[in-house]
């Protein structure tokens, strides 16, 4: 199916006068209709449908349900993700919950109030798009592919920070991560460079805050022969050797004034001059930044320059913290397993289910790197095959923050934190992530409409 394509819908339902006006009812779908079982799974091999409204009283059962019994059964047999939504008459509400219990996503009532059927149909499309996209990216996971690279994420905070890299990847504008230490902002660097027409050029990072101050100057723009005690020989900056491709300058806001005013050069001019030169030399170098720190604040104290900032952040894209990413920790922990355990420790082989409940639950303060760290460690200490709770020594749990005074407004956040979680457990599996939470399909498909989860 095309991009512009529309959803594909099929009516089961043999009374003509209805299936026309169903048909009408969906000018944003490309309508299929049946009349009977056996053409209903026709056009369910043939076309495929993300969605199928479906009379159970069907011929040449038409009073009863047995014959659409059968077809519900046949699509979720065939193609158990298609979503059924089933027509209910007076007094069959029973066969409705059945049908539901056997794998129909949702029911209506009839006589048919199609501004009300229409909704359901939305919905169930909407949560059909959601669940194919989780399958795709735990495939991705599985198969050992990344997102942005080598990024590993199903979480959509994460993904929309992908997105918004991949999107300025091939412009020239200079792009300032903001995220805590260790949320992976080399990483997301190295991301945008790797999807830009610079790939082929040199990525170069440097830690602004790692190098001593009389020092920082010659490592981004070089120094000639002689400069300074010990330049025995001209030497490229930083700046120099990233040429044609991207220069990672990961905690920007540890660059002293002084070397700010050279830096702001660079950028309004795209020439530098050498420790010892005053030769201007051109350099097409893309600048890419990070920090933890709060540099509006750094500027209002006059420890930053503003029209600095300016030059570096014509695009900021703010990293969420690995506790804002719901389910990812497991994806993670999952990765760096079968990376270390190939390098140090063959035998292991995954997680036992405590070690998964602790990574599950724990804060990771130390966000992305702290993860890493643990698992590596737990894959080395490993005595069996599934690293236990134990190897990963998390500790006591920490008793959880309430930031909302509200209740309404902290029940909220927290069946949003446990529903992502679930979800992330089950790999997408709306099923499986029902039996976790202890609730019904159903009422899973409300919450995740209130919450606006599958958006």
């Amino acid at each position: 199916m095309t991009t512009d394509a529309k959803p594909k819908l099929l009516v089961v339902e043999d009374d003509a006068g209805l299936q026309a006006q169903l048909k009408w009812a969906y000018e944003d779908f490309e309508v299929i209709v049946a009349g009977d079982r056996a053409s209903a799974i026709t056009a369910l091999r043939s076309e495929v449908p993300d969605v199928v409204t479906l009379d159970l009283g069907l011929p040449p059962d038409p009073d009863g349900t047995s014959e659409g019994f059968a077809v519900l059964d046949e699509i979720m047999a065939l193609k158990p993700d298609t979503k059924v939504v089933v027509a209910s008459g007076h007094g069959a509400r029973e066969s409705a919950l059945h049908a539901i219990a056997r794998g129909a996503y949702d029911f209506y009532q009839k006589p048919v109030d199609i501004d009300a059927l229409g909704l359901i149909v939305r919905r169930a499309l909407q949560l059909h798009k959601l669940e194919a996209e989780n399958r795709k990216l735990a495939a991705k996971v599985d198969k050992g592919e990344k997102v942005l690279g080598r990024l590993v994420t199903a979480a959509p905070e994460m993904v929309r920070v992908a997105r918004t890299i991949e999107r300025v990847a091939n412009t020239n504008v200079s792009v300032m991560l903001l995220g805590a230490s260790g949320t992976g902002k080399e990483l997301l660097a190295r991301g945008l460079h790797d999807a830009s027409d610079r790939a082929g050029g040199e990525f170069v990072a440097i830690n602004c805050a790692a190098i001593p101050e009389n020092l920082l100057e010659s490592e981004l723009f070089g120094h000639e022969k002689g400069a300074f005690t010990g330049a025995v020989k001209t030497t490229q900056g930083k700046i120099e050797q990233a040429g044609g491709g991207t220069l990672f300058l990961d905690e920007v806001g540890d660059i002293p004034l002084q070397l700010q005013v050279k830096l702001l050069r660079f950028l309004q001019e795209r020439v530098i001059e050498r420790v010892g030169s005053r030769d201007s030399i051109a350099v097409d170098t893309r600048i890419v930044c990070a920090t933890h720190q709060d540099l509006e604040a750094m500027i209002a104290e006059g420890r930053f320059r503003e029209d600095l900032y300016y030059r570096l952040a014509e695009i900021v894209v703010k990293i969420p913290s690995l506790s804002e990413r719901p389910g990812d920790a497991i994806l993670l922990a999952k990765a760096f397993l079968t990376r270390f355990a190939a390098e140090m420790n063959p035998k292991v082989r995954g997680f036992a289910s405590d070690a998964l409940a602790a990574i599950d639950s724990w804060a990771w303060p130390g966000n992305v790197r702290e993860l890493e760290n643990r698992v590596k460690r737990a894959v080395i200490m490993a005595d069996e095959k599934l690293v236990s709770a134990t190897d990963l020594d998390l500790g006591d749990r920490e008793e959880q923050k309430v930031t909302a005074l509200n209740l309404k407004s902290a029940r909220e956040l927290a069946d949003r934190k446990v529903i992502r979680h679930a979800l992330a457990r089950s790999e997408g599996n709306i099923s499986s992530t029902a039996k976790l939470l202890g609730i019904s399909r159903p009422t899973l498909y409300d919450l995740l409409k209130q919450y606006d989860l599958s958006a």
